[in-house]
C-alpha cells in the first residue's frame, strides 16, 4: 500500500518534470500573459498587502504579475525563511536591498517591514481540479496560512502554476489547505469547495 506521502512525492516529481520540460522562452511569454490576466481579473484594494514569491527553477515568474497588482495599489511582500519551519513576509520596496534566501531565491533584507498578506500568490508543485495542492514538501505555506487564519486574518489564496502541473487527484490529508483559485496560462480558475 502506497502512503499519501509517497504518492504525493511521486505526483510532485512527475508534475515538476513536465514543468521543467517547458520551453523557457514560452514560460516568459506566459508570465507576461498571466500578468495581464491578473490585471484584468484580480481585484485589489489600495494598500492591500499581497505576497508573491521570487521564482526558482522553472516556476512561473510572478514578478510581472506582482508588478501589475502593485500598479493597482497593492503593497507587495515576499516570503523570508526564518528557520526550518517558519516563513514571514517582508515588504518588497523599490530600491531596498535583497538577500539570498536559499533554495535559489532572494527576498527583502531583514530590516524590511514584516507584513500579514491579505492575498497570497502561492507557489505549488502540483494541483488537482478541486484546488488541492502539493507544495514542495516543507510545509512553510501551510503553516503561514494557518497562522494568519488563527489570527482571524485568513488570506485570499491564489495558486500559481502551469496547466501541465495539474494531476488527476491529490491525496487528501487533514492538514491540507485547499486553494480556491489557481491562475495558469488558461486563466483564473475558481474551485467550488467540496462538502
Amino acid at each position: 500500500m502506497t502512503s499519501h506521502r509517497d504518492l504525493k512525492k511521486h505526483l510532485r516529481k512527475e508534475a515538476l518534470g513536465r514543468r521543467d520540460a517547458l520551453d523557457e522562452f514560452w514560460r516568459v511569454e506566459i508570465a507576461l500573459e498571466m500578468a495581464e490576466t491578473a490585471r484584468d481579473q484580480i481585484a485589489v484594494d489600495p494598500g492591500q498587502i499581497v505576497s508573491g514569491f521570487w521564482p526558482m527553477r522553472s516556476e512561473v515568474d510572478v514578478r510581472p504579475l506582482m508588478f501589475a497588482l502593485r500598479e493597482k495599489g497593492a503593497r507587495l511582500c515576499l516570503p523570508a525563511i526564518l528557520d526550518k519551519s517558519t516563513i514571514v513576509f517582508r515588504e518588497l520596496v523599490r530600491g531596498a536591498p535583497m538577500v539570498d534566501m536559499g533554495f535559489g531565491t532572494v527576498g527583502p533584507h531583514e530590516e524590511a517591514a514584516v507584513l500579514d498578506p491579505a492575498l497570497m500568490l502561492v507557489p505549488l508543485a502540483a494541483f488537482d481540479g478541486r484546488g488541492h495542492r502539493i507544495g514542495y514538501g516543507a510545509g512553510y505555506y501551510d503553516r503561514a496560512i494557518a497562522k494568519l487564519t488563527d489570527k482571524g486574518q485568513p488570506p485570499r489564496l491564489i495558486g500559481i502554476a502551469f496547466d501541465c502541473q495539474e494531476v488527476a487527484q491529490v491525496p487528501d490529508e487533514n492538514h491540507d489547505v485547499v486553494i480556491p483559485e489557481i491562475l495558469t496560462e488558461s486563466g483564473l480558475r475558481r474551485f467550488v469547495p467540496q462538502l
